[in-house]
């Protein structure tokens, strides 16, 4: 990004940008794209296991931005606004195929699994995502608004219509998943 265009990218004000962009200004709408696009493709990531998918979601989720952008009130933080349309966006795209995701075990979904501390220190943010990335799709979505998005077990349950025990049962097998993938790492080192 060139100087000029860089200075020109921080100095616009928020208040301005969401005027300019309710006004339906290219120019603008691509500098609001530019300021949250890369941090809304990592949460849009977090979703799918190829890039190629997040990027359709991001895609998607910013028609939606800038369709809806009348809608937004402006109580909260607009990054924050964006982001529930990205997460929204990338849910919806799973929603089709629901149906593929979820295997519910009944006898699992009683399963506690003991709290086990595991080294992480040599684990970087980069090999943890690839291994959220890698998570089956189910475990993926639920493990992802669970721990991450702080959604609550109804929420969730809602949200993809299943029932609270299948949350449950998806969270604790990403746990179990992801536990078995970092023992795994920590013993290959």
């Amino acid at each position: 990004m060139s100087k000029v265009r860089e200075r020109t990218f921080i100095m616009i004000s928020e208040h301005k940008l969401l005027r300019e962009c309710r006004r339906g200004n290219a120019k603008h709408q691509k500098i609001l794209y530019e300021r949250y696009s890369a941090k809304m493709l990592a949460v849009c990531a977090r979703y799918f296991q190829s890039l190629e998918e997040a990027q359709d979601a991001l895609q998607d989720g910013f028609i939606k931005v800038f369709t809806n952008i009348d809608n937004f009130r402006e109580e909260g933080s607009l990054e924050g606004w964006i982001r529930r349309i990205m997460v929204n966006t990338s849910l919806n795209l799973h929603r089709k195929n629901l149906k593929h995701y979820y295997h519910v075990d009944l006898g699992e979904t009683e399963t506690r699994i003991a709290d086990e501390r595991l080294s992480i220190d040599n684990l970087e943010v980069q090999d943890m995502l690839k291994m959220i990335q890698q998570l089956p799709n189910g475990y993926r979505i639920v493990f992802n608004l669970y721990e991450i998005e702080g959604y609550s077990h109804k929420e969730i349950a809602k949200e993809l219509n299943v029932s609270v025990s299948t949350s449950k049962s998806q969270l604790l097998k990403a746990k179990r998943k992801l536990r078995e993938q970092i023992i795994h790492n920590n013993n290959i080192k």
